[in-house]
């Protein structure tokens, strides 16, 4: 067996122990109550099917991956969106700063909170989080255009 299919299996396991059990119970009943070849062909054919649908688990893991991906993804559009965001809301912005270089502006769907000369702002869209974002030229334009309407 290679690195890939035991991994596979001992996440199986570790997931699903309780269709080991069961099989096991199974495995029990049909050696004690089944005294011809039939005993064999159903026990083979029951270690089969568990193995088979162990092997196969990772198609499920596979899906949890994607759905990370899917959450990336979002959150991508989301930045996006926020910077689409700005060019429409800078003329509305509210600028405030703080007395240590903070500045806070803020618009109906967005606020940027940063450092006077850092290269980075804090981005909230629509009350979400988005993180960090690089100052690039559209985040400038934003911050000098809120700037005039200072509060």
């Amino acid at each position: 067996m290679d690195g890939q299919l035991l991994d596979q299996l001992g996440t199986f396991l570790q997931d699903r122990w309780f269709v080991i059990v069961g099989a096991v119970i199974v495995l029990l009943i049909i050696i004690n109550v089944v005294k011809t070849v039939l005993k064999w062909v159903l026990v083979l054919a029951l270690v089969a099917g568990v193995y088979f649908y162990g092997a196969d688990y990772i198609g499920n893991i596979k899906d949890i991956g994607a759905l990370k991906n899917l959450g990336a993804e979002v959150a991508s559009t989301l930045k996006t969106e926020a910077l689409k965001a700005m060019a429409g809301e800078a003329a509305d912005a509210t600028y405030q700063s703080g007395g240590d270089g903070t500045f806070t502006i803020t618009t109906k769907n967005l606020e940027l909170k940063g450092q006077a000369g850092s290269d980075e702002v804090n981005v909230s869209f629509r009350g979400q989080s988005l993180g960090k974002v690089k100052i690039d030229d559209t985040v400038r334009v934003f911050i000098e255009t809120s700037k005039k309407n200072i509060s």
